[in-house]
């Protein structure tokens, strides 16, 4: 059973089904017992006194009103609480759901039901006396079930408000709207910036109520629709990805110049862009803040580049390189050591799977970029950084040495020069954590039998100051 099927039992099946269950054997037995046994007296359930049923028709379109007053009293409030809380969008949401036309129709058209029967009716012990007792039983059922599914259907809007839902509700309709080719392309492109920024709006009202469990699964979401779209690209006009027009005007891109507006274009990766500003709005708010935020970004991150390695989507991973650089870069700024130390984890575990693909010329590339990041932590005053980038290093350089990857001398050469820069006292104990990394290194090629390497590396500490050494 799918969690669809399971959802329905649950919310819908199942507690309508007690209450029907419960309701009806009170009647039967209570019925039973007046009547003595009797079974002939249940035939006055389809042929009630005619006075009874009267009064019986006359209520229903009341109780029905008052419980379709209390429904969307109660239904009014909790939408509107959601709504301020996490995004506007709930409201768009929950008024498009069918669900809830359904039960709010069925409510009306019981009232109607009632009214009509009651105009009809006709009683006045004559021969010529109307008593419409199929209309009767028609809407004293309804009015049953409309008693029976007040419950359910709470349930039901409670579920619908929930969060998560939302999030998936918002993914799975912008997802639905992109992939439309009958919808007008204007309409799409709109449609699409939408959910995007709706999305990233759930995550960052999440983060100011200190709910994480949100604001996790919007960025979650944020992944999947790169991943679900990435199935649509080729289906995909050329217009699709022209910036232009009201897109242009975006605030993510409004600020571009023309020239790297086309450069997108080109590219065709505004889709894939915008949510990535959307990941880096994210990621400034969280930091010294929400650090989970952040490392889930940056895994996230790690994971989209690792996919386009795999489907050679070159556009895509250098757009996701470029955004991990503004990740470190924001966290030196923000002076956030503890992140820094997670982004860079995950950011070498992307160079060591860009090793195994065509020359490994992408991870050369991602052990350049540790290299200055560790220096700009350096120079900012946070020695952990350098020292954190020496011991990635380190370990990359182990696992190019272990695949004979092509790429290994240069990126020893690359880890040799981390500690390059100017010195001071300050500074010390992270110079000597690099140090100590590079014999690490150092150590590892002995024991695999490499002194050529291991010599390299002592040939550029043998100049080192005695007391560092």
């Amino acid at each position: 059973m799918d969690a669809s099927r399971r959802s329905t039992w649950r919310i819908w099946l199942m507690p309508l089904s007690i209450l029907a269950g419960a309701a009806l054997t009170v009647f039967v037995f209570t019925f039973w017992i007046d009547a003595g046994g009797d079974l002939a007296a249940f035939d006055r359930l389809f042929h009630p006194n005619p006075e009874s049923a009267r009064q019986a028709i006359g209520n229903t379109a009341e109780v029905v009103s008052a419980v379709l007053g209390i429904a969307i009293t109660v239904v009014a409030i909790v939408v509107e609480l959601a709504s301020n809380r996490y995004t506007h969008r709930v409201t768009e949401l929950f008024v498009g759901e069918p669900v809830n036309f359904a039960v709010m129709g069925f409510f009306v058209i019981t009232a109607l039901q009632a009214i009509l029967v009651a105009v009809v009716f006709d009683h006045q012990d004559l021969p010529t006396d109307f008593i419409p007792y199929t209309g009767i039983l028609v809407a004293l059922a309804m009015l049953a079930f409309c008693l029976l599914i007040v419950l359910p259907y709470f349930a039901f809007v409670l579920e619908f408000l929930n969060p998560i839902s939302i999030v998936d509700r918002i993914r799975a309709h912008t997802m639905k709207i992109v992939g439309r080719g009958r919808t007008a392309l204007s309409m799409r492109q709109a449609e699409a910036v939408r959910g995007i920024e709706q999305l990233a709006d759930v995550g960052l009202n999440s983060m100011e109520h200190k709910d994480k469990g949100i604001s996790m699964a919007s960025v979650d979401a944020l992944k999947a629709m790169i991943l679900e779209y990435q199935a649509l690209r080729p289906n995909l006009q050329a217009d699709w990805f022209r910036v232009d027009g009201e897109l242009a005007h975006n605030p993510d891109f409004v600020s571009m110049s023309d020239d790297v507006l086309a450069a997108v274009t080109r590219r065709r990766i505004w889709f894939e862009m915008k949510i990535l500003r959307k990941y880096q709005t994210l990621y400034n708010e969280a930091l010294n803040r929400m650090r989970d935020i952040n490392y889930l970004i940056a895994i996230n991150t790690r994971q989209l580049a690792e996919h386009a390695l795999d489907t050679k989507n070159d556009e895509l991973f250098e757009l996701l390189v470029k955004f991990f650089n503004t990740y470190l870069r924001a966290t030196v700024n923000a002076r956030d050591v503890r992140t820094a130390y997670n982004v860079l984890q995950q950011y070498r575990l992307l160079a060591e799977r860009a090793l195994n693909h065509e020359t490994g010329a992408r991870a050369v590339e991602i052990a350049r970029y540790f290299k200055y990041y560790g220096l700009v932590g350096f120079h900012a005053t946070l020695p952990f950084v350098l020292e954190t980038v020496a011991y990635d290093l380190c370990a990359l350089n182990e696992l190019a040495f272990d695949q004979r990857s092509p790429v290994h001398r240069e990126l020893l050469r690359i880890f040799l020069e981390v500690d390059k820069e100017s010195e001071s006292d300050i500074q010390e104990v992270s110079l000597r954590g690099v140090r100590k990394a590079q014999v690490k290194l150092a150590t590892y090629y002995l024991v695999n039998g490499d002194e050529k390497l291991a010599r390299e590396i002592f040939r550029d500490m043998e100049r080192e100051r005695r007391d560092r050494l």
